[in-house]
């Protein structure tokens, strides 16, 4: 089994639900592009509810009462602490200590800088979806898919039935997001969201409202904040899900009181509640090849050998929702109908 993306979590007890932790957030006024991840959204998850964890013991680490490290000359830190302060009732001197220990991270900075292209709706690119197709299409996520199938084959099959999503594409997802657990990522979350919200302008006021869900979460679950790793981005675990996205929509699967990400029984589940609160239609149609056509159900791809068009129905809108790309969404189904016939 991988290696979690942490090393240590803080013992867990149940306790009765904690208030002010599903508080309405701060409203940063952003737009939040379509071609995010899953959109955030500041809610407690939805059922089936999962027992909220008491806030760890304090860190003395991380307990100060002057802001310092590299973001100790940012009045927006000084402010986002305020507001966790005041509408989610953590400790003051708690976030001051954490936010000194804040890395910036140059790198994220870099891979989030440049601006999206504004200009005209412009045809695929010739090769562009073969190129993208052969980083998913590969013998090795074909055979690393089976024998993630079939290792995990009660928790897949259980989620399938529990939430009414084809198993195949509960594997698909999971293989193109992290090959199965094999590229989690090794960016510290905090660190990232940290950076994201508070240097760099794209999507600041995104960032920043999955920062807060993250600080969120971690209260919640007994993470201690500088543990988890992830994506330059943010997200988490098997199926790279954002803060918001864990809070609202993760599940603690194998009933053992916590939601981990990092394992596969709950992020098996996690990816099939996803794509049944989206929508899934059980044994229903994805995706067809079709002849050219104006019909915006039907989408082009930019093959080597000329352009690929396929008539996409409701699902495919629903892989989608987890990144809004139709070349996503169509290795997604290529790779979870390859695993399929080779299982």
């Amino acid at each position: 089994m991988t290696n979690i993306a942490y090393t240590h979590l803080l013992p867990l007890s149940l306790v009765t639900l904690m208030t002010g932790c599903a508080s309405d957030p701060v409203d940063y006024q952003g737009n939040y592009p379509n071609d995010t991840y899953q959109q955030t959204v500041i809610v407690p998850p939805k059922k089936p509810m999962q027992p909220l964890i008491q806030h760890p013991t304090i860190n003395n680490n991380y307990s100060t009462h002057v802001l310092t490290g590299a973001y100790a000359d940012y009045p927006e830190v000084q402010t986002f602490i305020k507001h966790m302060v005041q509408t989610h009732g953590f400790s003051e001197d708690y976030l001051i200590g954490l936010f000194s220990q804040a890395q910036r991270l140059d790198y994220v900075i870099r891979l989030e800088s440049p601006e999206p292209y504004t200009g005209p709706v412009l045809r695929p690119k010739p090769g562009s979806w073969t190129k993208y197709r052969s980083q998913f299409l590969t013998d090795a996520h074909i055979n690393n898919g089976v024998a993630f199938w079939r290792n995990n084959a009660a928790a897949i099959e259980k989620a399938s039935q529990t939430y009414g999503v084809d198993p195949e594409y509960i594997v698909g997802i999971i293989g193109v997001e992290t090959f199965f657990g094999k590229n989690f990522g090794k960016t510290c979350i905090f660190d990232a969201l940290t950076t994201l919200a508070f240097d760099t302008h794209r999507r600041a006021p995104y960032f920043t409202q999955e920062l807060e869900n993250f600080l969120l979460m971690a209260k919640e679950e007994g993470y201690e904040p500088r543990e988890p790793r992830g994506s330059w981005a943010g997200a988490m675990g098997y199926g790279q899900f954002m803060p918001s996205s864990f809070r609202k929509l993760a599940v603690d699967f194998d009933n053992n009181g916590h939601r981990d990400l990092w394992q596969p029984d709950d992020a098996v589940g996690s990816v099939a509640h996803y794509f049944s609160e989206h929508g899934w239609q059980l044994h229903s149609v994805v995706t067809q090849p079709a002849p050219p056509s104006d019909d915006p159900e039907v989408i082009e791809l930019g093959a080597s050998a000329g352009s690929e068009y396929w008539r996409i129905y409701p699902n495919f809108k629903v892989i989608k929702k987890y990144n809004n790309s139709n070349k996503y969404a169509m290795a997604v189904h290529q790779l979870a109908q390859a695993i399929k016939q080779r299982y």
